[in-house]
């Protein structure tokens, strides 16, 4: 299954350490992050509950960058 979410971040850097860390958390397959759109597209591995998934997904990236948001 795949979702696509508004984020918001301030760098094209950041943005990449927030794709990279997203495709770390366990129920991910693939993460791709659009710092032009401000579009976070996640595949979830099957079988994997998004509204699950996503909370560790935010945490994960705010790990990397403190003020960025996930709006799901």
């Amino acid at each position: 299954m795949k979702k696509t979410y508004k984020i918001e971040v301030d760098c094209a850097n950041c943005a990449n350490l927030m794709q990279e860390a997203t495709k770390k958390v366990e129920g991910v397959a693939d993460c791709n992050v659009n710092f032009m759109t401000l579009k976070m597209a996640v595949n979830f591995a099957e079988g994997a509950d998004p509204k699950a998934v996503m909370p560790v997904v935010l945490k994960e990236c705010r790990k990397v960058e403190p003020d960025c948001e996930i709006f799901f």
